[in-house]
Order: C-alpha cells, then structure tokens, then sequence
C-alpha cells in the first residue's frame, strides 16, 4: 500500500501541477477532488453548500470565471462534477461519518495556485520530468498542489478504516488561500461549527527536509485593498487645467501610505505592491489602480493601518479633486495554535522513521494565513486548533518561477496526519 499510495500521491501532485487554477477559479481541481473523494465513499458538500457567496473576498466576475470553466472542460476536469462548480464556488468538505459517538477532526487543504510564469529551464525538475505548468503566466509556486494531493492521501487512508474509527473526520479543500480570500466564506457557511480538533499545515516555508513543526504561530493579521482613482483626462499641453491627475493623486498616496507610523504595541507592514495609471505620454490621466496590503501582530494593529491607509487615499483623492474606491479583497486575522492540540501531532511526528527533528512551537512567522479564520471559529466553540508544518526541500523560495518540492515529503506527511486520526480519537477514549 506504500508503495502504491507514493505513486499515486505523486501522480495527483504532478497533474494539478500542470493544471494550476488560481483562486476560486479551482474549476478542474475541485471537480478532480470530489470525483476521487466520491469514489472512497466520503459524503461531499460543494460549492455554495459549503461557501457563503457574501464572504468570498476578490472573486473573479463572471466573465472571467466562465472563460475558465470552458478551460477546464477542454482541459481533464471530471464531468460528473464539474457543472457544480462552474460558477467558481470551488470549496469542498468531504465528511465520513462512523456513527459511533466521539470527537469530530477537520483537515485542510488549499488548493489554488498563483499569477507566475513558471520556469522553463532545463533544469527545473517540473520541466526535465514533463510536468511544468502548462498554463502561461499561471503556476503552483506554493505548494498546494501537494497539499491537495496530501489531503487525497489522508483519504485514501481512512476510506477503509471506517469500522476503526469513531466520530466524524472532515476533510475541508478550501479555495483561494493565496490574497487571504477563501477560508471566511466557508466558515460562514459554519463547516466547522461541529469540530473539535482542526488542523491545518504547509510544506516548506523555511522548515528544512526532514523536519516538522507541530505549531507555527507568528501569523499576521492582514488586509488586501485594491485601490481605484478616477479624475478627468485632458491635452497635457493644450488644456492640463482641465484635467484632474488620477496618477498624482495615487502617487502622492503610495508615499504617504509607506510613511505611515508603526505601531509602538506590536509588529505592523505595509505595502503597495503594484500601481498602474494613465493612458498616454501626453494625457492627464483620468485613472489609477493599486493594490495595497497591511498586516499587524493582531487585528487591532492591522485595523490601524488599514483604517490610516484609507484616511491616506481620501486625502489624496480630495487634494487632486479625484473620485476614489477601496475593495478588501483578502482579509485575515492572527490566531494562537492550541498547544495541547500541537503536542499530539508533535509525538506522531516523532514516531515517524521519516522525521529527523520534531519541534513543538515557533513563534517567529511573519505572514498571513486565512486558516487562521478556522482556527479562531473552532477555539471560540471550544475546541483545539494547530497549523503545522511539513518540512521539505526547496529548489527555490515560495512564490518563484522555480519553486519545485522533495516528494518524499508527501507521503511522510500523510502518514502523520493519519497517525494523528488515530491518536486524537483515543485520547478522546474511542
């Protein structure tokens, strides 16, 4: 069964690698997972059964998303899934219920990839091998091809273990990770209102091969904003005073929004990270985007930035007599993992023949991550929640045109979260 589930583990991994769908466009993936999920005999909710439509944060329109389901047709998604998902509500909880009383455990798994050509050199395993991207200017650069192919590991697991297990194991893919944009949807939609023990996890971020971290703590609060000026265009030599600068107002903005305070009472970021304006050498122009991100030790901190960068934006737009619009496209919060939670997968870690180092906690993260929506709801009910991480070796940074992974790290991952299923249920004494 090893030796088969690396293959196969390896084989889903490399096919969503050449597939990458990016947030909530997660059409061919999600069809893909729910077919193979469908077929181990787990109950599924999908798409707006498990989504709040209100709460998706930076949702492709409609025309984009349509285009993609026609892609994804033409590209392997599975037909008898795909119509549910064609409007890119892409979530899916897979549920195995053992009717025997006892705890419920959620699993997620992220599953979108991200805006990045992927590296076409000769040395770029994904290229040498002949799974790159085959998608221009789209690639998994961040791992969750893995982490969807390790969640349909962990099924395939427990698909037959039904008569040794008790209580309810969930296992939740959730869309859009990447911009913090999917994960407040589904708890909306109370998927995890009934869990007792959550457990998120990643592979990589600086965790060396071979090693695993039970808790990373360190997330940020965040907030994705796409900024929008609109002025009035005109000859920029015939009649500049009839023209209102959207590019100045922006302009003046971006420095302002860096120039902003830190906060004595925790770490606080900003960043512009992309800013685009006018038309032509010679026009006044009339527009100006850009997209901004602020983040803070905790919500309060990343409010106070988020509500400074908006006071920046309205004083900008005014001075330069320009109209203005702010979207939250990605929203998340900070969270603690639960340490007792932390603990148990930490000694599944260390019986594991494939783990060199276990390490308990790590406070010293410095991103953002939407599973911390999940984790949040399940302590505030009473439950344990950790985000773990999978160590595993680079061929560059998260986010590269060459990230590529060790694929070894796939199935020792799979085998500590199923350690963990067991383990949990019998401190819960089933």
């Amino acid at each position: 069964m090893t030796v088969e589930l690396k293959e196969k583990l390896s084989n889903w991994r490399r096919d969503l690698h050449q597939h990458p769908e990016t947030g909530f466009l997660e059409i061919r993936t999600a069809s893909i997972v729910a077919s193979v999920l469908s077929e181990l005999g787990f109950t599924l909710e999908m798409g707006k059964e498990v989504m709040s439509e209100k709460h998706c944060m930076g949702k492709p329109d409609e025309k984009v998303t349509s285009e993609h389901y026609a892609w994804a047709l033409d590209n392997g998604a599975n037909k008898a899934f795909v119509e549910t998902f064609k409007e890119g509500y892409t979530g899916i909880v897979a549920t195995l219920k053992t009717n025997i009383p006892g705890p419920t455990i959620a699993y997620r798994f992220d599953m979108d990839a991200l805006d990045i050509y992927e590296s076409d050199a000769d040395d770029h395993v994904p290229v040498k091998e002949g799974f790159r991207s085959q998608v221009d200017g789209k690639m998994h650069a961040c791992g969750h091809d893995a982490h969807t192919a390790i969640g349909l590991g962990l099924a395939t697991c427990i698909a037959g273990e039904k008569e040794n297990l008790c209580g309810t194991i969930k296992l939740i893919f959730q869309p859009a990770e990447e911009g913090t944009r999917g994960a407040k949807s589904m708890v909306e939609a109370n998927v995890v209102t009934d869990v007792d023990y959550f457990i998120a996890s990643h592979i990589g971020t600086g965790v060396p091969h071979g090693h695993f971290l039970a808790a990373n703590n360190g997330f940020l609060a965040t907030s994705k904003l796409d900024v929008c000026f609109r002025g009035t265009a005109a000859h920029a030599g015939g009649s500049p005073e009839q023209g209102k600068n959207a590019l100045l107002a922006a302009a003046a903005a971006v420095l302002n929004i860096h120039a902003i305070s830190r906060h004595s009472q925790g770490v606080s970021r900003v960043n512009v990270g992309e800013l685009h304006a006018g038309s032509g050498r010679n026009i006044i122009a009339n527009h100006a985007t850009m997209k901004v991100e602020t983040r803070g030790e905790h919500a309060a901190i990343n409010q106070y930035m988020k509500e400074q960068v908006k006071s920046i934006v309205a004083g900008a737009a005014k001075m330069y007599q320009v109209d203005y619009e702010i979207k939250t496209v990605g929203e998340a919060i900070n969270c603690t993992c639960s340490e007792e939670l932390a603990r148990t997968l930490y000694e599944c870690a260390n019986a594991s023949p494939d783990i060199i180092h276990a390490e308990l906690q790590n406070d010293a993260g410095a991103g953002s991550e939407d599973a911390t929506y999940f984790m949040e709801a399940v302590q505030k009910n009473g439950g344990l929640a950790t985000y773990c991480i999978f160590g595993t070796e680079l061929a560059a940074g998260h986010h590269n045109e060459k990230f590529d992974i060790h694929e070894a790290t796939l199935l020792s991952a799979v085998q500590i979260l199923y350690k963990s299923v067991y383990k949990l249920l019998a401190e819960a004494g089933c």
